[in-house]
């Protein structure tokens, strides 16, 4: 990924009424992600490595809620840029399934905005 760290991105998720603050980051060799619930806090953080043969995944500070989402998202991210990508996951109580899929897809929409703006 090129541009920098001035590269920032920031929408807001809703989907089954709870709403949701996705930013992100991004540098020349990877980004950071964050996906809270109603106001601006760090959450569970998950960290992912991407290679061209493989991606490992880490969890930093683990989810009450949700274990595996910030995992996730971080691993499918790192695989997507080639790089590292931080993830950090707030929320009040455990997603719904139409939750989860409403912020991945808006963190796929942003990362392929980004890709797309990098000519890759």
């Amino acid at each position: 990924m090129e541009g920098g760290s001035d590269a920032y991105v920031q929408r807001k998720v809703s989907a089954t009424g709870r709403n949701f603050l996705l930013e992100a980051s991004f540098y020349s060799n990877g980004c950071f992600l964050s996906i809270s619930e109603g106001e601006r806090k760090l959450g569970a953080i998950s960290v992912a490595l991407s290679s061209s043969s493989n991606t490992s995944v880490v969890k930093v500070i683990p989810s009450r809620n949700d274990p595996l989402f910030a995992n996730t998202v971080a691993e499918k991210v790192a695989s997507m840029i080639n790089g590292i990508c931080a993830v950090s996951f707030h929320a009040t109580t455990q997603l719904r399934l139409e939750d989860m899929k409403a912020i991945m897809g808006e963190v796929m929409n942003i990362v392929e905005e980004r890709k797309d703006k990098d000519g890759r």
